[in-house]
């Protein structure tokens, strides 16, 4: 038995060795040491050895099935790394071809513009909200300090609709800050919110869509002043145009905000030093601002002697026809394959 088991050993090895798969080495560890197994019907043999014999024979049957092990082990292990590398080598990208032309289509500007200013005032802590492009009068004028005898409702050239069931009065939004409204009517303050979104006007030239996009931006919280505004507009601008404008605050009015502000920043085209694009002046008009009126507080049951809070609103056409260099806003609209090519980042 002694050489049955040493012949055993040596066979097994060199099968081992000669293993060329993973499939292949498991057959030979069935055939060795599996139930029908060279070294299992051995070692059912032991019983018919003298019993001198037989604990020699059974150490040298245990070290013929650990040399066995081992060596099936580090055959499985480089039979594994063989077939993995193959693996790599085959499905591997070959860094050296030629590059992929780019398939047809972009972002158009107006989203690209609307997705950068998301991005820079979401990494300022706001939430983005929306609200519906059908409003009431309530919502859309009535609540943000506008009454019916208003002057302010005639800067607004508004698309009135039929009444709705309930005979209340409905709109074409005239801009984003009724969802100012329906949040603040469904949540208390702190609050810092952006409501970008479609409004209407009925009003069509180089600088006027009847269909055009806005951002409303607004934040409720107590102690918050015109200091804190101030320096988010500065800090937005200069973000969003990547560079380092002068920006200035001139007073103005909106009946939804006091005090109110209208904000310049140096032109992007002459630095300041006056051409076609600034009319001479060195800046550009490009948003409105100011606290919200406490009026406008006291409509959707915020407390005004314990929180207060700023607005602000942009035009996103404006702000993409700048960062781009587009000079007639209707382009964004025309469906001008050339124009989509050269602005849409192809």
């Amino acid at each position: 038995m002694r050489e049955a088991l040493e012949q055993l050993r040596n066979q097994a090895l060199e099968e081992v060795d000669r293993a060329a798969t993973v499939a292949d080495l498991d057959q030979v560890r069935v055939r060795t040491i599996g139930k029908k197994g060279a070294l299992t019907q051995l070692l059912r043999g032991l019983g018919q050895v003298s019993a001198d014999q037989r604990p020699l024979l059974g150490e040298l049957a245990n070290q013929v099935k650990e040399a066995f092990n081992q060596a099936f082990a580090a055959r499985l292990e480089a039979l594994k790394d063989s077939a993995l590398e193959a693996q790599l080598t085959r499905e591997g990208l070959d860094v050296t071809l030629s590059g992929r032309q780019r398939p047809p289509g972009g972002v158009h500007p107006i989203t690209r513009a609307l997705g950068e200013i998301g991005d820079i005032f979401q990494a300022m802590g706001f939430f983005t909200a929306t609200g519906p492009e059908v409003e009431s009068d309530w919502h859309n004028f009535e609540a943000l300090n506008i009454p019916a005898d208003h002057p302010a409702r005639e800067m607004h050239d508004t698309f009135y609709l039929p009444p709705g069931p309930d005979g209340e009065k409905r709109v074409l939004r005239t801009h984003t800050s009724p969802v100012q409204i329906r949040v603040m009517e469904g949540s208390r303050p702190p609050l810092r919110v952006i409501a970008p979104g479609k409004v209407f006007r009925c009003d069509s030239d180089l600088t006027h869509t009847p269909m055009f996009h806005q951002v409303e931006g607004f934040m409720v919280d107590r102690n918050v002043h015109f200091g804190h505004l101030k320096g988010l507009l500065e800090a937005f601008l200069r973000r969003f145009f990547e560079r380092d404008l002068p920006v200035r605050f001139r007073p103005s009015f909106f009946p939804f905000t006091e005090p109110s502000a209208e904000v310049d920043m140096g032109c992007l085209f002459c630095a300041g030093r006056g051409c076609r694009v600034c009319k001479g002046g060195g800046w550009l008009e490009v948003l409105g601002c100011g606290m919200i009126h406490p009026v406008v507080l006291g409509n959707v049951g915020i407390d005004r002697e314990r929180f207060s809070g700023f607005a602000f609103g942009m035009g996103v056409e404006r702000l993409a026809m700048l960062k781009y260099g587009i000079n007639d806003l209707r382009t964004f609209y025309e469906n001008d394959v050339r124009f989509l090519e050269s602005h849409a980042g192809l």
